[in-house]
């Protein structure tokens, strides 16, 4: 059975964007970028709400030739690799879009649901090869709530935000267990935890 894993990049104060929708501060530098490389690469579907979609999009056309220099850094080479990867990974990858407004895609390898059905995502564990993923705070909580979440990792940033888009759902009972934990040279500290007990709600 395929794993159903939520991966997030969020603040200390478990945020992951601020009260003003802003998110720049979590953009991860090429040795962050390249360790979610390697939690993505096992990944066959990618499962979004709109806005995540819309957001992730930019994997698609991003150029990743030579010339590819989207960020000006000492590492720049390492990080123009990372992201090279990465959108080698997410192009590779299905998409699955939770909208009622949506009308088309931008992407290859995508298809839109108008509905997030959790006997849908139960069957699609059962039946898929490799494991899935759930993007975003928003259809992560429904994912939560249900009790499909296999495994969460979360990438823990040094800064303090104050309140925003919460990383985790309150009134959700989850209990975990510790499978790993980094800390990158940036400040930056990963905590991957597995889901050993969860109490759908609603």
């Amino acid at each position: 059975m395929a794993k159903l894993i939520y991966s997030a990049i969020t603040s200390l104060d478990g945020y992951v964007e601020d009260e003003h929708g802003r998110f720049g501060w979590a953009k991860p530098d090429a040795e962050v970028l390249a360790f979610v490389n390697e939690l993505e690469r096992p990944i066959g579907t990618h499962l979004y709400g709109r806005r995540m979609y819309e957001t992730m999009v930019w994997w698609e056309t991003i150029d990743t030739g030579p010339a590819q220099n989207a960020v000006v850094r000492d590492d720049a080479e390492l990080w123009r690799a990372a992201v090279c990867d990465y959108a080698e990974l997410w192009r590779a990858a299905d998409k699955i879009v939770y909208s009622r407004t949506l009308e088309t895609v931008s992407s290859a390898r995508t298809r839109i649901e108008r509905e997030f059905d959790p006997d849908a995502i139960r069957t699609l564990k059962r039946t898929a090869a490799v494991d899935i993923t759930v993007g975003g705070s928003e259809l992560a909580a429904q994912a939560l709530a249900a009790g499909l979440v296999d495994e969460l990792h979360l990438l823990l940033n040094p800064i303090i935000v104050g309140g925003g888009k919460p990383a985790l759902p309150d009134h959700v009972w989850t209990e975990l267990e510790l499978i790993d934990e980094r800390r990158f040279q940036g400040g930056v500290v990963h905590v991957g935890y597995r889901v050993t007990a969860a109490t759908p709600t609603g």
